[in-house]
C-alpha cells in the first residue's frame, strides 16, 4: 500500500513576521501552524512536522491534532536542513509533500489531488492556480536520496528544476497555494488571492 507523508516544515525563525508566526490566530480562530497542519493531515496518510528546538508550544499543539513530531537541530541552517531532516525520519514513505506550516489556507482537496498524483505514479506534482505553481510539491520515494542533498534555504527549488519534464501540474480552483504569512498584515488572507475565485 503507498503510504503518502506530508512533511510539515515548522521549523523557520519568523523574522520577518517579528514573533512566532506559526501561534498567532487566524481569523476562525485556529493558529496558523494548527490549520496547516489539520490541511495536510486531511489530505495525506499521516504528517511528520519538523519543529526548531525550543518550540514545545508549537510540537504540543501539532501532536494534539494527530501530527508525529520531530526537533530539527540544525533548522538555523536553513529550510533544506528541516526537509532532510523529515525525509529522512520517514524513509519508507511511497512519497512526501512537502508542507509549509505558515501555509494555512490550501484546501485539502488540493493537498489529496497532489497526493493521489504521486500514489498514481508522478515523479514530482504541483497545484497551480491560474497559471502560478505553488504549495505543497509531492516528490516521489525515487527523488529520496536526492532530496536528502539538498543545501541552504531554497528547499526544493532547485531538485524541482533539473525534473520540469516530469513535474505533474495540477490545475486547481484554489488560491491558497499561493498565499504564506509573512507581516502580521498576512493573518488575513489578501483580498489579492480570494478563496476560489
Amino acid at each position: 500500500m503507498s503510504l503518502i507523508v506530508g512533511i510539515l516544515l515548522a521549523a523557520g525563525a519568523s523574522r520577518r513576521f517579528g514573533a512566532d508566526k506559526l501561534t498567532q490566530i487566524l481569523p476562525n480562530g485556529e493558529l496558523v501552524a494548527v490549520q496547516a497542519c489539520r490541511n495536510l493531515l486531511a489530505g495525506t496518510d499521516s504528517v511528520l512536522a519538523v519543529v526548531r528546538p525550543g518550540s514545545k508550544r508549537l510540537a504540543t499543539v501539532l501532536r494534539a491534532e494527530g501530527a508525529s513530531v520531530v526537533t530539527c537541530t540544525d533548522a538555523e541552517q536553513g529550510m533544506s536542513r528541516s526537509l532532510i531532516f523529515g525525509i529522512r525520519s520517514c524513509p519508507d514513505a511511497t512519497g512526501w509533500l512537502i508542507g509549509l506550516a505558515d501555509m494555512p489556507w490550501i484546501d485539502p482537496v488540493t493537498i489529496s489531488q497532489v497526493a493521489n498524483a504521486l500514489r498514481l505514479g508522478a515523479t514530482i506534482a504541483a497545484p497551480s492556480w491560474q497559471g502560478r505553481r505553488g504549495h505543497p510539491v509531492g516528490f516521489s520515494q525515487a527523488l529520496g536520496p536526492e532530496l536528502t542533498t539538498l543545501k541552504g534555504d531554497e528547499g526544493a527549488k532547485i531538485l524541482i528544476q533539473s525534473y520540469l519534464e516530469q513535474l505533474q501540474i495540477i490545475t486547481c480552483n484554489d488560491s491558497g497555494i499561493l498565499c504564506d504569512i509573512d507581516k502580521p498584515e498576512d493573518l488575513n488572507p489578501s483580498k489579492k488571492f480570494k478563496k476560489h475565485s
